[in-house]
């Protein structure tokens, strides 16, 4: 959903220092494929040794629900570090910390197309509709995280194309 360039999120893990495992998902793909792919992984990291998967849930239940069923009986603990968080702190947490990020994709019939590809700052929280969660959390839009305090150093990027394709707006980043 967030469209991004693979050589990106290899420099993003890299920035981070952090492992990347790449999941091949189809499109489309049906619910019975996806099971099947994600079962598949699980089994690889149960055989790395990975003890705890982190997702970045904040607030749906029935998502967190399906990733806590996902992964019983795996050995494998499934934790929410940001669960719960109020979005509209932990967005202005975003930005005060110096966390920076463009818009990837939008959903169109959540928020307007003009949201495209725009930075996620203050002057896009300051213009998000009071329908939109100002984290996105609902599928409104998805970002990609190219500079961070936590990073080795910055990514650089450069605007690229924005298309829509299959119903959602996305803003190609280079």
């Amino acid at each position: 959903m967030h469209a991004t360039r693979i050589k990106l999120l290899k420099q993003q893990a890299d920035a981070c220092g952090l492992p990347l495992h790449i999941i091949e998902i189809p499109f489309p793909c049906s619910n019975t494929d996806y099971k099947k792919i994600m079962t598949e992984f699980v089994v690889k990291i149960q055989n790395d040794n990975i003890e705890a998967v982190a997702f970045g849930d904040l607030y749906l239940e029935d998502i967190r629900d399906y990733r806590i069923a996902q992964m019983q009986g795996t050995g494998i603990e499934a934790i929410f570090p940001c669960w719960g968080i109020d979005t509209k702190e932990l967005s202005q947490s975003i930005i005060d910390i110096g966390i920076k990020a463009n818009i990837t994709c939008i959903d169109p019939k959540q928020i307007s197309p003009d949201f495209a590809g725009r930075v996620f700052d203050q002057s896009l929280l300051e213009s998000l509709p009071s329908s939109v969660d100002p984290c996105g959390e609902n599928g409104e839009f998805h970002t990609f995280v190219h500079d961070s305090p936590d990073f080795k150093n910055p990514i650089k990027i450069k605007k690229g194309e924005t298309v829509e394709r299959d119903g959602f707006i996305f803003t190609d980043w280079l």
